[in-house]
This record gives C-alpha cells, sequence and structure tokens, in this order.
C-alpha cells in the first residue's frame, strides 16, 4: 500500500510540475481597447463543471474572411486628413501586423446610399451596345480606394453589387424607387412595390445589363482590380428612396439563367456570380431562383443581410454545400456606441452558427456626420472629424479586429454555447468570449482535456490564441 501511495504521489507531482502552455490574450473594453494581456495558460485537467466546452473535431464551415465596403463618402472622408494620418488610418484598417488583417472587400456598382450622389457607368438611354459604359467615375474614388488598399493587401478579393441599373433600364426611369421630397425628384407615381419587378424585362434591356456586368468585370481587371463575384441585385426586395430596384424571384432566374450566366460563361469571364444580397426571411424567394434550371448552375453563393438573417439557417440546411456570406452587419442610427458592438456580436453569432463563411462590415470609414446623402445616418468603424482631423475608433473596429486580425482564411468553425465563437486551423484554436456582465467573470474553456481559466474585464471582447 505504501508503494502505490508513493506512485500516486510522483505522480501528482508529474502533473503539478507540467509545463503549462501561455495563451497569447486580447482584450477590449470601450475605455481600454486592444490590450495584450497576460496569465491565460492551457493546464492538464477539466474539473470545472461550468467550462465552456470546444471541441475541435467537431469543426463546421471553413472561413472565407472578414471585410467591409469601399464607399465614396468613406474615402472623401479620408482626404481631410493629412498625408500621414490617412496613412495610418489604412494602416490600422489593412495592414496585416497593425491592422485588421482583412481579405475580402464589397464594393457598389454604380452608386448606392453612400455615393456622393447619383450616377451609373451608362446613363446614356438605349445604349445597348455599352458604348458609353465608363468608369471615369470610379476613377476619382473607389479605384484609388481599393488601390491604396491592395498596398496592403495583394491577394485581396472584391465582390460587387449594384444598388440599381441605369436608370434607362427601369421601369419608372429613376434611380430611386420610394418617392420622397425631401431627398429625391421621383413622382408618386413612379413608386414601386414589393415584388412588383422595376427593371424593364425586355429582352434587349436584358441582354444590355448583363454587357453591363460584363463591361464593368472587364475595365476592373484593366485597372489590376479582379472582380472575384457579383451579387446580381442589392436588397432586390426593398424599395428605397436612394438608388434600388425590386426584382420578382421569376424575374430575377431568368435575368441570371438567360442572360447574365450564359455571357459571363460565353465570354470566359471567372468573376462568380452570387444571389444576393437576400434582406427577407421568406426562404421560398430564394428557393423559386436557386431551384431554377437555368438559374441554379450559375448561382455559386448567396449573401444575406438584415432581415435575411431569418433565412440563412434553412438556406444552409437545403444547399449545404452552397457559400453562404454575411454581406452588410447592421448600420444603426450613428451611435457608434458599446451597444451597437453588442448588436453585431450578436449577428456574427448567428451568422457563423448558420453556415456563414464570412462577415462583412458596412461603412468602414465615415465623417464625423454619418449620414448619407439620402439622410440616414449610420455607424462606421472609424469616424473622422473633418474640421479637427480627429480620427475615433469605435468599438465595432475593434471587435472586427477581434476577429479578423486572429481567424485566418481556410479556418473552420466551431459551434461553441454562449458568448463564444471558436476557430481552428491545422493546430492553431482561436477562442472569442464576450464578457456581457458588469463585473469581473471567472470564465474556463476546455479544450481536448485541458483548462484555460482567466478572469475577464468587465464588459470585455477577449481573443485567445493558442496551439493545440
Amino acid at each position: 500500500m505504501t508503494r502505490y501511495l508513493a506512485i500516486a504521489a510522483l505522480l501528482l507531482i508529474l502533473f503539478a510540475c507540467a509545463p503549462k502552455q501561455k495563451v497569447d490574450w486580447v482584450s477590449s473594453t470601450n475605455d481600454q481597447p486592444w490590450v495584450s494581456l497576460t496569465g491565460a495558460e492551457l493546464s492538464s485537467g477539466t474539473n470545472d463543471s461550468s467550462a465552456i466546452v470546444i471541441h475541435t473535431d467537431s469543426a463546421r464551415q471553413s472561413i472565407d474572411g472578414f471585410g467591409g465596403c469601399f464607399n465614396e463618402l468613406g474615402w472623401d472622408a479620408l482626404q481631410t486628413l493629412t498625408v500621414e494620418n490617412r496613412q495610418l488610418v489604412f494602416k490600422n484598417l489593412f495592414d496585416s501586423v497593425a491592422g485588421c488583417r482583412f481579405n475580402i472587400f464589397r464594393m457598389p456598382i454604380g452608386a448606392n446610399d453612400y455615393a456622393v450622389d447619383w450616377y451609373s457607368h451608362n446613363e446614356t438611354d438605349g445604349d445597348f451596345d455599352m458604348k458609353n459604359f465608363s468608369l471615369e467615375r470610379d476613377q476619382k474614388r473607389l479605384i484609388p480606394y481599393i488601390k491604396m488598399a491592395q498596398t496592403f493587401i495583394p491577394g485581396m478579393k472584391i465582390w460587387a453589387s449594384p444598388w440599381c441599373p441605369p436608370s434607362w433600364m427601369k421601369t419608372n426611369h429613376h434611380y430611386a424607387c420610394k418617392s420622397n421630397p425631401q431627398f429625391n425628384d421621383l413622382p408618386s407615381s413612379g413608386q414601386g412595390e414589393e415584388m412588383k419587378t422595376q427593371f424593364r424585362m425586355e429582352p434587349q434591356v436584358l441582354k444590355a445589363y448583363a454587357l453591363y456586368f460584363e463591361k464593368f468585370v472587364q475595365g476592373y481587371q484593366k485597372e489590376g482590380i479582379n472582380i472575384s463575384a457579383i451579387h446580381v441585385q442589392n436588397e432586390l426586395n426593398s424599395c428605397q428612396n436612394f438608388p434600388s430596384c425590386i426584382w420578382s424571384p421569376k424575374d430575377m432566374a431568368t435575368f441570371i439563367g438567360d442572360y447574365l450566366g450564359p455571357k459571363l460563361e460565353a465570354d470566359g469571364i471567372q468573376t462568380k456570380i452570387w444571389l444576393g444580397t437576400i434582406e427577407r426571411p421568406q426562404i421560398e424567394r430564394v428557393d423559386s431562383i436557386l431551384q431554377d434550371k437555368k438559374a441554379g448552375k450559375h448561382i455559386h453563393g448567396v449573401g444575406f443581410q438584415w432581415a435575411g438573417q431569418g433565412a440563412i439557417a434553412e438556406v444552409h440546411r437545403k444547399y449545404p454545400t452552397m457559400k453562404l456570406m454575411q454581406t452588410e452587419t447592421e448600420c444603426g442610427n450613428g451611435s457608434n456606441d458599446w451597444a451597437a458592438a453588442e448588436h453585431t456580436f450578436g449577428l456574427m453569432k448567428h451568422y457563423f452558427k448558420n453556415g456563414a463563411n464570412a462577415y462583412m462590415y458596412w461603412n468602414m470609414v465615415l465623417d464625423e456626420t454619418g449620414k448619407s446623402q439620402w439622410g440616414w445616418k449610420q455607424n462606421s468603424m472609424i469616424s473622422i472629424d473633418k474640421a479637427s482631423g480627429q480620427v475615433i475608433y469605435h468599438p465595432e473596429y475593434y471587435l472586427m479586429k477581434h476577429l479578423s486580425y486572429f481567424v485566418e482564411p481556410g479556418s473552420k468553425y466551431i459551434p461553441s454555447k454562449g458568448n463564444c465563437l471558436a476557430f481552428v486551423k491545422n493546430n492553431q484554436l482561436i477562442i472569442f468570449y464576450y464578457n456581457d456582465a458588469e463585473s469581473v467573470k471567472l470564465t474556463s474553456f476546455a479544450v481536448n482535456g485541458k483548462t484555460i481559466t482567466v478572469k475577464l474585464n468587465p464588459k470585455s471582447f477577449n481573443t485567445f490564441k493558442l496551439k493545440i
């Protein structure tokens, strides 16, 4: 008996003396963002019954990445800074060491609601051959914006979507769908209605619009910017006072299946077609397009935003091999506060839980007003005060960075409970956890028979990086 007790004591000593693995830990609170902390260690044993269990062998979808949208008003806000301060903002957004390490970006095709004003790439009525197609407007703002990001991220992916086709291709011959005398000159007689297509479903117009997309892709290619994917219509169900265009599912399927898909395929265009951006929860609207024999074969992914979050779970269930993307995080009302970041984290949990491969912020940069030309004040990751030159990094900047900086493309999402997101790539595990309590919280994570136990600051975002 004495012999066995001695062996047991020796084993306890050996376990106690076993080296603990250090864990990288970055934490952010509203007052102290992006602070490297010590004290996180991976040790043997999982005795804490309340620990959040991370099963690394239960990994699900692969993560393609994170990013935001290039918008004209963001570029104009940046131009109010000195060259040095502007370069610092670019570094903090895009740099692989100091920045967010974004790798996927959105851009508009023509004007969106954060353009300086309305434009398309061809406003010449009846120009079916696109002889007057031009990227001249983009060369003033969007192309320089993208090229500056490329200096930090040479291999970044860009996908594009129109908010509105050339106005002459719409039944009301106007960029808007909803009449609003304060912000547009659309007469009430030209107002659209959800599920009633505003695009002119005439063969020569549909053919011209497919050519419009192709000219856009080819024009950007000549600028050294590859458009990896096209989401055919931003919010195809939403009638807005800013650039917008309603499509019924049936007519969208016709355009993709009979015109856009065959055109890009015949001309050897490698840009992928996505069904996006979906902003309604009705799964039957998505089904009718994906299950259309002609359209479905050309669609490589589905993008969701806003109320579209209500459809992603069912789309993932029905089409488990389909790529899915969260295309535009909800932009709030310009509060730019911690509560906005909390809301965005809730969206992240929902989208990754239901199969999303990527997550997009909306306006990366805006001026201090946050206002569009059509009257909506929105959040941004970064605000620039035009008068003083002050640059403010909001909580959502740090929330995005807590994930985009650590979660590399090709990582796989691991389901977990509570305020936790986990990802694994090869032997590297990333755990993100939000302590939503108003007090310090002792929290444990159980990973493959080992445990991390840490004291988390009140209301704090935390990212842990470790080898497994």
